[in-house]
């Protein structure tokens, strides 16, 4: 009863249709016994009384009792039903909530395939155990009882014929289900597979481009294999104690008739004889049903449980490295400050001890080469990782002092591959701000150099992105997602090579955008176009999670700096050109 009670935990709301799944379900399995017990009332009267007026009475009544018993337990199965779908939703609510609450670095070492399975499979898996066996239970578990007792009732012989095949299927159940560490070994091994060709389909184009069979993917090859080795060795483990369990069920009519046949001089009361055998047999259907269903509850019943320990850890993963939010709303400034801080994605450090400050209202450039720290920097800043030691400031308080809707609206992040969703273009800027007034809206699209885009389509900034006919450029997609920015007007903006892939066309429009977007903020780019970082007040050379260097252009230009070499390196790549003679 222990995994019933963790998974009711997850839907107080539906504990009344539980209750009544269970009453209905016992009360059906009382009736229906009932019906059983008419059935030997009838083939007495039948065989013994020859009363076959008494038989057509009894009839009916059995009739009505199974009728009951079956609208009771169809009753039972809607209870159940409605509070298994809401334990699916609740779980997969309670996922979705974790995924939006969770850091970056959760996904860092959390493959989406495996977070959507997880959630989706798992919360499905819980579905058979609330739906299906919440009705069975009572039916599993009192039938049997009252079985036994209903054939002590036709006869000792018949009540002890049924109790020793009781006793031996119970015996031979526990073997049916499997052994408990074999079954987790099936369902991870599972749950791997699952998640590898969720991984393996997304990557379905580059499969393609390069004709790879699936052995490239050794992973997923291996997931297939072990899956393949488990799911076998479960179905052996079961079938010897299956055989012998259907064997015993089955070849009871065979003993029954053979003995009957042997010992059939030693009985007086031939009729009374074959009511009993005809009650044997027929009681015996019902317990080879009711123990199937004793078998399918303790195999449904690991599933869940199995199901539940995955959500749960993985809800516990997403709340690890959550950045908790404080309640201070304002500000005092924007003077952002990392102090000794410490990170690392798993066991690979970042950042061990990085310190240093920048003043509001300034625009700083942080460079380097890739993997020297530059996007951590931003992504830290904004709260999308928890440091793993120190702390970063904003205005003179920790980032973890002020609350979440605080931060969101200081800090403004605008991507190299921005994100547009299938609405109009005014919703797509809009989304920055919930109050915006329209003519709030059609302020930012104009300062982000957007009505050139506008004027392209006949219903302006209410055309559909990614309806029939409608094109984005990167460097249209990216002047949207800057119009964004200008409407959420936050004091802090970062920029993560938010111009590297723009084409000349676009690149006069989107600096002309940037320029609007970037008066009187604090501004962080982050770029390897260097020809684009000039005019910043302050640059910062990023090496292996440490600042080496920072001063404005002209004052890194004039030292041996680890800047200008970096720059001497892109004015040379920038120069370069295929030859003719290298043509030739």
């Amino acid at each position: 009863m222990g995994i019933y009670k963790r998974m009711v935990g997850y839907i107080p709301e539906s504990k009344i249709n539980i209750f009544l799944s269970l009453l209905t379900s016992t009360a059906s399995t009382i009736v229906t016994v009932f019906g059983y017990f008419y059935i030997f009332k009838i083939v007495k009267a039948l065989l013994v009384e020859e009363n076959y007026t008494t038989a057509e009475s009894l009839a009916l009544r059995s009739v009505i009792f199974l009728i009951i018993g079956a609208l009771l337990y169809f009753i039972s199965g809607f209870f159940s039903h409605m509070a298994a779908f809401r334990l699916e939703t609740n779980l997969r609510k309670k996922g979705i909530d974790g995924i939006t609450r969770a850091s970056f670095r959760f996904f860092d070492l959390n493959p989406s395939g495996v977070v959507r399975k997880t959630i989706d499979d798992n919360a499905e898996q819980t579905h058979t155990a609330v739906a299906h066996l919440i009705p069975d239970m009572p039916q599993a578990f009192l039938t049997p009882l009252l079985a036994i007792i209903l054939s002590f009732i036709i006869s000792l012989r018949a009540g002890i014929t049924i109790l020793i095949i009781t006793i031996l299927s119970l015996l031979t159940l526990k073997f049916m289900m499997g052994e408990g560490e074999f079954m987790k070994k099936y369902q991870e091994s599972l749950k791997k597979l699952s998640g590898e060709t969720v991984e393996y389909v997304r990557g379905i184009q580059v499969v393609k481009i390069f004709n790879a069979d699936i052995e490239s993917f050794k992973v997923l090859h291996k997931a297939i294999k072990d899956y393949s080795e488990y799911a076998y060795g479960y179905t052996q483990t079961c079938k010897k104690p299956y055989v012998f369990y259907q064997t015993l069920i089955f070849g009871v009519v065979a003993l029954l008739v053979m003995l009957s046949v042997i010992f059939l001089d030693k009985f007086n009361d031939y009729a009374s004889l074959t009511v009993d055998i005809i009650m044997v047999l027929f009681i015996i259907g019902i317990m080879f049903v009711t123990l199937m269903k004793i078998m399918f509850i303790g195999q449904f019943t690991f599933e869940a449980n199995y199901a539940l320990d995955e959500l749960e850890k993985l809800y516990d993963k997403m709340d690890v490295d959550n950045l908790k939010s404080g309640s201070e709303e304002k500000f005092d400034n924007y003077d952002i400050e990392f102090s000794n801080v410490k990170f690392g994605y798993g066991d690979v450090d970042v950042f061990d001890g990085l310190s240093f400050k920048l003043d509001e209202n300034k625009t700083y450039a942080l460079v380097g080469n890739s993997g020297s720290g530059k996007s951590t920097i931003a992504k830290l800043l904004s709260g999308f990782y928890k440091v793993d030691g120190g702390s970063i400031l904003i205005g003179g308080k920790p980032i973890e002092d002020y609350s979440t809707k605080a931060l969101i609206k200081a800090i403004s992040f605008v991507f190299q591959d921005p994100k547009l969703f299938k609405k109009s273009i005014y919703e797509n800027v809009a989304i920055a701000k919930r109050d915006a007034s329209r003519e709030e809206v059609m302020k930012a699209l104009e300062l982000a150099r957007c009505f050139e885009i506008l004027d392209k389509f006949p219903e302006r900034e209410n055309t559909i992105i990614g309806s029939k006919g409608v094109y984005l450029s990167g460097g249209e997609k990216q002047r949207i997602a800057i119009a964004r920015a200008i409407l959420k007007d936050s004091k802090i903006i970062l920029m993560d090579e938010a111009s590297a892939s723009i084409d000349a066309d676009n690149e006069y429009e989107l600096q002309r955008s940037f320029k609007n977007l970037m008066k009187g903020k604090t501004v962080i780019m982050i770029a390897h176009r260097l020809s684009s970082i000039k005019s910043v007040d302050e640059i910062l050379v990023c090496e292996d999670g440490k600042i080496i260097e920072r001063g404005s252009h002209d004052e890194l230009i004039n030292m041996n700096s680890k800047y200008k070499k970096l720059s001497e390196a892109y004015e040379y790549a920038n120069d370069w050109r295929v030859s003719n003679e290298a043509v030739l």
